[in-house]
């Protein structure tokens, strides 16, 4: 398995993309409730397939991604050849980002010396999606760009 198993709700979301999966292997709805009964070993594999199907395609979709922690905001733009990060780093310790109240302070202080800005590309691995799923595994979040687009804006200007 590359990636990891879809959870138990989003094969409920998937279920109709699960089904015509089963049918392109001509797997009918009989013969699969026979193979979760008799061959759960079978059933596993086909849901681990099915799962890094899935993640293939959404992984090959995303743009951005963000993750932001208590001090920190980690937003990155993902182009076709590498991956473009704007860091910004809080340095006062009683500040939360994640936080309504810190947040707010986060933007009424944006070009104070207290918060930090970084910029950075990295290169790919030869596997793409796997840095993209890694980002996501330590808790980031695919987003459509906003943040990445407004902060690329100021660090340009």
């Amino acid at each position: 398995m590359k990636y990891s198993r879809l959870t138990k709700e989003q094969f409920e979301e998937l279920h109709q993309e699960f089904i015509n999966f089963l049918a392109t292997q001509s797997i009918t709805g009989e013969e699969w409730t026979e193979i979760k009964t008799n061959k759960p070993e079978v059933a596993e594999q086909e849901l681990d397939v099915f799962s890094d199907l899935i993640w293939e395609g959404v992984l090959s979709k995303v743009e951005y991604l963000e993750h932001i922690s208590p001090q920190q905001m980690h937003l990155f733009h993902c182009t076709e050849n590498h991956m473009r990060l704007i860091a910004l780093k809080i340095k006062a310790s009683d500040i939360d980002i994640t936080t309504k109240d810190g947040y707010d302070w986060f933007r009424d202080n944006l070009m104070s010396d207290d918060i930090e800005f970084f910029t950075a590309k990295k290169d790919y691995s030869d596997h793409k999606n796997q840095d993209k799923f890694s980002l996501i595994k330590e808790g980031a979040n695919i987003t459509k760009g906003q943040l990445y687009q407004y902060f690329e804006n100021l660090v340009s200007q």
